[in-house]
């Protein structure tokens, strides 16, 4: 165990207020786990600018010239947190023994990376960090996030309940991460698919240190949706059922409005029309967004575009970029 590489691999888009403390803190963390000969003295942090506007890449620069421990990966451009976490799995993937990953807000429980590596050593090739609790989340974002996972298992997408991104995997793990080759990416549900030997550690969840969130309601709800089209084609076998139950609807609705007309009752024929027409327009619509989505990301896949594109890399002592 103790001749195991780590890296942590922290993906970064405009983190210029926060990152100067993750850095101490992560700093401080291996250097407490190389001294207790828990981990290889190799061992590294690694910071991957998602194409910040800010001064994050100048500052991961500056560090890794003060101290070669921390290392950087910088993207062309900006791509987004699954595909940033991603470049730096795969560029890191063939120097580690096990890749542990988290955000740079300082949320994740830096000290459940011990647990995390007594799990690697009894020979798990994934270990998850999920939440313990939600206490501290106010009652929409508790009711959100759950309602979140349970959206997921009922399209039929395998994910851990309450685990992010804060994770530790093998090296073989990895390898067998990088022949999943598609270019929409949600990697809570990809993870999942690879199998071998998992397990879980429980941590509270902190406070942002500073900034803002880089995941607003409307962002969270855009990540639930691309996971849950990018894993699961149930939304589609759930037009069959819905186009089912509309017709059946209107049907009644229609039979209903007749037998009224019959009866004496003044139901003019508009009522009717409108009525079927308006229900079946609505999932004609609806049918048509949710394949379009599909057919959308399908034209993606088939052009095998780069997931990502590293502009500069840091590693070694020199400082300078490659």
């Amino acid at each position: 165990m103790m001749d195991s590489v780590l890296y942590i691999v922290v993906p970064c888009y405009n983190e210029e207020e926060v990152l100067p403390e993750t850095a101490k803190r992560l700093t401080a963390k291996l250097g407490s786990l190389r001294a207790a000969g828990v981990v290889s003295p190799e061992s590294r942090i690694v910071f991957v600018d998602d194409g910040s506007k800010d001064r994050t890449w100048e500052l991961i620069s500056g560090l890794h010239a003060e101290d070669p421990v921390i290392c950087g990966v910088k993207l062309t451009r900006n791509r987004g947190h699954q595909y940033a976490l991603l470049a730096g799995l795969m560029t890191v993937r063939t120097m580690a023994d096990a890749v542990i990953s988290m955000d740079a807000d300082l949320q994740d429980d830096i000290n459940a990376v011990d647990a995390m590596l007594v799990k690697f050593g009894e020979g798990c090739d994934i270990v998850y960090g999920v939440r313990a609790r939600r206490e501290k989340d106010s009652l929409f974002k508790r009711a959100t996030a759950e309602g979140f996972y349970k959206l997921m298992a009922l399209f039929g997408a395998e994910v851990i309940f309450n685990h992010a991104d804060y994770r530790l995997m093998s090296r073989r793990a990895l390898d067998h991460l990088a022949e999943f080759g598609e270019y929409n990416l949600f990697l809570r549900g990809i993870v999942p698919m690879i199998g071998l030997r998992t397990d879980t550690v429980a941590y509270d969840r902190g406070e942002r240190f500073a900034g803002e969130s880089k995941y607003p309601l409307k962002k969270m709800l855009a990540f639930a949706w691309e996971g849950i089209t990018s894993l699961s084609a149930s939304p589609l076998r759930a037009i069959s059922v819905l186009g089912s139950a509309v017709f059946t609807g209107c049907f009644l609705a229609v039979i209903v409005l007749l037998l009224c007309r019959i009866s004496g009752s003044s139901v003019s024929g508009l009522a009717i029309a409108a009525t079927a027409l308006g229900a079946l327009g609505g999932l004609q619509l609806l049918a048509t967004g949710i394949v379009g989505q599909y057919v959308g990301k399908a034209y993606l896949e088939t052009k095998h575009r780069p997931r990502f594109l590293v502009g500069e890399t840091l590693f070694g002592g020199d400082g300078e970029a490659n």
